[in-house]
């Protein structure tokens, strides 16, 4: 029953709103935050009757062929209930926050439609007991996402974004659709969670093909991934994440928290005992993400739009979440570590941590751009602290969280998982990288505050800014709660879950956690302090290490030239020798012809003749000869 309020209730408010938003008008927006509302209730309803077993159950009957069977079932286990918790719980505080900054945009009704639809697609993913119907909504997120980006597609510059994320996804969801077939085919057409896990554990067709064919499991595992790069902007697929700030803040804070680049890391979570069954698997993953958190870090230290700094930001944590998939799946692989059915993975303790300290900070910088009159750039602010206090001691606990406060956020108790995972993966590049990621974490961020909350306003829209309403604040309020208390135990019980058991770190861990937050805190203290203009320029960083020039290149070699070979062809062959060539040939013999057809008599008679002497030759002197 709760599941199906929490599924169902988002999708027939957006159907209301999309349909009927001229006649409804303001009741709308009240639809939509009421839907968010009552599907938080039933959230909380569901955590309170958790308990430690793991159903399936059919909600809507969806493909009934001969022996294939997919339907709309959903998997109540311990990590649905906790992310579904997550995704709720941010939801209804973006909707409460949007009644506040969307209060003056003319499409509202559109806006809170395209909100309940990316809920209602957003709860299916979570709820997925099986890999086709979490590729349906898999792909409802992209079009909502698609509709929220592109919100004022009025703007050249929105209207190239949403398209940008459109596109890049749909390159690793077709990777994606490829593996689930690949799974259709090697488990004898069952791709529901709970069957392809238990035909590991308790052996069946996967096994066997596991041990036989292992190279086919690791195609699998990698083209799931595919799906994951996609949505969670891994490289090389990350291009679309910072262009996608373009959206409202509001859509920024629900995309870049924990809904859809979120979804990445919880489809994998959901299959690592696929990617644990494949070593090259989990190093690529692990690899990948590595790569990627050490490449946006160094990003982020470059940019100026507040919003851009966050989405760099938030390109770092996925990669980190997503390197300790495959750290975990590879120290697995080496006996350090097992996990059950439900585990707490490391890479969902810090997917539920990073969730609230990254929506608020999302927020936040929101009610800045609000109060400075949509101003985005860092430069330009200054002084804020004074003149905002509610906002600043968010935003700072917020960014503390972040960066891993030792022993007071929840971002250090996360982090350090993270770490850990990396160490007991056996790979030092990994740990290392890591270590060196925390660091530029605590780096740019200490950054951002700095310069946008000390010192002297810069500008006139930072001199007069004012705090921002009530209606604004107490997401940012309850949110910073959540950014401390979120990982203490006792505090959500039944989120707790998502924690790994807690086991004392090992010394090298927690020295390097430490070090990376005092090293990276100081750092951006001694170089931002009092400074005006930014002390440090490096282009590679600012320019995002070129890959948007360099994607350019690649489909204007490619593609453009490709296009331009393929249209020569098509007019040379198809236009010419296939389309014009017969009909040329056809006119001509009809102009030739026609001449036979002048309508005088004495022509026509004229070619009797010629024709009857023709009978009479072929008869009498070509005919013998032939019987000859």
């Amino acid at each position: 029953m709760h599941a199906s309020i929490i599924l169902l209730l988002p999708f027939f408010s957006a159907l209301v709103i999309l349909l009927g938003h001229r006649q409804l008008k303001g009741a709308s927006v009240l639809i939509s935050v009421g839907s968010s509302v009552i599907s938080f209730i039933a959230c909380v309803a569901l955590l309170a009757v958790a308990d430690d077993k793991e159903n399936t159950k059919l909600l809507l009957p969806f493909l009934d062929v001969g022996q294939f069977h997919a339907n709309i079932d959903v998997l109540i286990d311990k990590q649905s209930r906790g992310m579904m918790f997550i995704v709720s719980f941010i939801g209804m505080l973006v909707h409460i926050f949007s009644l506040g900054y969307m209060k003056d945009d003319d499409a509202r009704p559109r806006f809170f439609g395209s909100l309940s639809l990316f809920m209602f697609s957003m709860t299916g993913i979570v709820l997925a007991g099986n890999l086709i119907m979490m590729f349906i909504f898999w792909e409802l997120v992209g079009l909502s996402s698609y509709l929220l980006i592109g919100h004022w597609y009025q703007k050249a510059s929105a209207a190239e974004a949403c398209k940008k994320a459109f596109l890049t996804n749909r390159i690793g969801d077709f990777g994606f659709m490829i593996g689930i077939l690949l799974l259709f085919g090697l488990n004898h057409g069952d791709v529901s969670l709970e069957s392809l896990r238990d035909a590991f554990v308790q052996g069946g067709p996967l096994f066997d093909t596991h041990t036989t064919h292992p190279g086919l499991i690791t195609a699998a595992a990698l083209c799931i991934f595919m799906g994951a790069v996609g949505k969670s902007a891994q490289f090389p697929l990350h291009v679309w994440l910072p262009d996608a700030m373009e959206g409202p803040t509001p859509v920024s804070a629900l995309i870049h928290a924990a809904t859809m680049v979120a979804a990445g890391v919880y489809m994998l979570v959901r299959v690592s005992f696929l990617i644990e069954a494949s070593p090259l698997a989990a190093e690529i993953i692990a690899g990948i993400g590595c790569f990627t958190a050490l490449m946006a870090a160094l990003m982020a230290t470059q940019q100026n739009d507040i919003k851009r700094v966050l989405a760099y930001s938030t390109l770092s944590q996925l990669g980190y979440m997503v390197m300790a998939v495959g750290a975990v799946a590879m120290a697995a692989q080496h006996g350090h570590a097992a996990h059950g059915p439900n585990p707490g993975h490391p890479a969902m303790f810090h997917l539920y941590t990073h969730a609230f300290f990254k929506a608020m900070l999302f927020l936040g910088s929101g009610a800045v751009i609000y109060a400075c009159h949509h101003e985005q750039d860092v430069w330009k602010m200054g002084g804020l602290r004074k003149h905002m206090p509610v906002t600043f001691w968010t935003f700072l606990i917020g960014t503390l969280a972040l960066m891993g406060l030792p022993y007071i956020t929840s971002g250090f108790y996360s982090k350090e998982a993270i770490l850990g995972a990396a160490y007991d993966s056996g790979c030092s590049i990994l740990f290392h990288s890591a270590a060196l990621t925390a660091l530029l974490t605590s780096f740019y961020m200490m950054r951002l505050v700095i310069i946008a909350f000390f010192g002297k306003p810069r500008t006139e829209s930072a001199h007069h800014a004012t705090e921002v309403p009530v209606i604004m604040l107490l997401p940012l309020v309850i949110l910073a709660v959540f950014s401390i208390l979120s990982a203490w135990d006792g505090f959500a019980t039944p989120l707790q879950a998502l924690k790994p058991a807690h086991e004392p770190p090992h010394a090298t861990v927690l020295f390097a956690s430490i070090a990376a937050f005092l090293i990276g805190t100081f750092g951006a203290i001694y170089l931002y302090r009092g400074k005006d203009k930014d002390p440090i320029s490096i282009k590679l960083f600012a320019n995002k290490f070129y890959f948007d020039e360099m994607y350019a290149v690649i489909v204007r070699v490619f593609q453009d030239r490709l296009a331009w070979i393929v249209t020569a062809l098509e007019r040379v062959l198809v236009d010419g020798l296939v389309a014009r060539l017969p009909t040329a040939i056809v006119a001509r013999l009809g102009a030739a012809t026609r001449m036979l057809q002048g309508g005088h008599l004495q022509g026509y008679t004229f070619l009797l003749g010629g024709g009857v002497i023709g009978v009479i030759y072929l008869v009498v002197f070509v005919l013998p000869r032939l019987g000859h």
